[in-house]
């Protein structure tokens, strides 16, 4: 299985059918990440750019994924790269402590 970075762009101006779709929006990512399909989940704090870490067989199954997203169709730009190094606090191994 391999890691992939997804970059999205999306207009800023938020109307009342995208912030509509957000709750089935995330009803979708947060089983993704459950089942470890995605590893990581972000956007920008003016909301015209998102990061997705996720893991599949390849490109085209990872970009199927992002194409059932119900915030899709408000994607301007989709961007899918496999990654080669992923490193992040949550993939090391917990601190031993002896207390």
């Amino acid at each position: 299985m391999a890691r992939f970075a997804v970059t999205v762009r999306f207009s800023a101006n938020f109307n009342e059918d995208f912030l509509a779709l957000i709750p089935q929006h995330r009803a979708i990512i947060n089983p993704l990440i459950e089942e470890h399909v995605v590893e990581a989940y972000a956007i920008s704090v003016n909301g015209t750019r998102g990061g997705i870490t996720m893991n599949g067989q390849n490109a085209a199954v990872i970009r199927a994924v992002v194409e059932q997203f119900p915030l899709f169709r408000f994607f301007e730009q989709v961007a899918v790269a496999e990654l080669f190094v992923f490193d992040s606090m949550a993939a090391r191994f917990p601190r031993s402590s002896l207390h």
